[in-house]
């Protein structure tokens, strides 16, 4: 699912950025699938990942510790393999 994408694909127009001192991410609703998905990109890598309703419900219902794993950037952020 993920991909690398030129910040100017078919996404709409709604959405923003959320930034910090660990992550810089553009949010935009990607409507050229079978239905709208939410479409992620890492504005430093360019590395981009689109969100269903049903991905983003299953973050919204992770219980913390699982929300916290996922959060570990040394899970697999940046491993060599």
């Amino acid at each position: 699912m993920a991909a690398l994408e030129d910040e100017g694909s078919a996404a709409s127009a709604a959405g923003g950025v959320v930034a910090s001192e660990f992550a810089d991410v553009r949010a935009t609703v990607d409507t050229t699938a079978n239905g709208p998905r939410l479409r992620l990109q890492d504005r430093r890598t360019g590395r981009v990942r689109f969100l269903d309703a049903l991905e983003l419900e299953t973050i919204i219902w992770l219980p913390e510790g699982h929300l916290t794993q996922l959060l570990d950037p040394s899970a697999d952020r940046w491993r060599d393999t």
